[in-house]
């Protein structure tokens, strides 16, 4: 299934286009750094790029950054069978061959923790000390 929000969309692509709502200066949306947080294996992608099925777990997210033995294995011809990146954004040099849950954040900052014991009335209710 393919989620379609009319509103959510529409803001999103304005904010990976860099003229979003975000009161932060300079701010970029790394499809990388996504793919690995949200698609760390790249079975979605596999799903939906097929030229790419070959390609082995997180590296299909950066398939132009794999050697050519590595493509020739997996069936991949930059330029041929999958196009040659139009741009390679340097902010994306730090996530090329990492793995899903690889390194912390680059100023230290990690997820907010993962409560599986609470319950969403937990988040929404007034009282925080529980």
């Amino acid at each position: 299934q393919v989620d379609y929000d009319v509103c959510s969309n529409y803001g999103n692509w304005l904010y990976s286009a860099g003229i979003g709502n975000d009161p932060r200066e300079n701010r970029k949306f790394n499809m990388i750094k996504q793919g690995l947080d949200y698609d760390g294996n790249g079975d979605y992608v596999r799903l939906w790029v097929p030229e790419l099925q070959g390609i082995k777990g997180a590296d299909i997210h950066t398939p132009w950054a794999l050697s050519s033995a590595a493509l020739s294995q997996a069936g991949v011809t930059l330029g041929e069978t999958y196009p040659q990146p139009v741009v390679t954004a340097p902010e994306w040099s730090r996530h090329i061959h990492q793995r899903p849950g690889g390194s912390p954040h680059p100023r230290g900052r990690r997820a907010p923790a993962q409560h599986k014991d609470r319950g969403i009335d937990f988040y929404f209710s007034r009282k925080k000390d529980a």
